[in-house]
């Protein structure tokens, strides 16, 4: 279980098949139609991720967005950042008049420890992880 939203779910998906691809160019429809996200979201959000220098997009034949950083140096955290807020504030299901007012609540421990986890996931794993590999080129191990 991710704590974020579908858009910045989205935005990874996008980032994730513009990194397999690079350095080619990939065109929005393209990247829509192997993501299964609308053509109109895919490229709301392929501005957004230009906008922020992510990625650059080239009109016209032979046009398409590409990485315009490398890919090891984009964490997740970085997409996510982008459509979501990130503060280390839980989620508390009983509502922030429970938690932060009074003892915390039932389950403000396992939120919390889930929301760090997460956290650290998303920190810790680059856009790299979506590239194409040489033949018996081996990815190190997840920390």
């Amino acid at each position: 279980m991710f704590i974020y939203g579908k858009t910045a779910t989205n935005a990874i998906a996008v980032m994730s098949y513009v990194a397999a691809e690079a350095p080619q160019r990939v065109g929005s429809a393209v990247i829509a139609k192997a993501r299964k996200i609308s053509p109109v979201l895919t490229a709301k959000l392929l501005t957004q991720l230009a906008s922020a220098g992510y990625i650059s997009g080239q009109p016209g034949p032979g046009g398409g967005y590409t990485l315009i950083k490398d890919a090891d140096e984009i964490r997740l955290i970085d997409i996510v950042a982008l459509f979501e807020q990130i503060d280390n504030s839980s989620r508390c299901p009983f509502g922030s008049e429970w938690c932060g007012n009074q003892a915390p609540c039932p389950l403000h421990d396992s939120i919390t420890a889930l929301t760090e986890r997460n956290r650290r996931f998303l920190e810790q794993t680059r856009l790299s992880v979506f590239q194409k590999k040489p033949a018996g080129h081996k990815r190190p191990a997840a920390e």
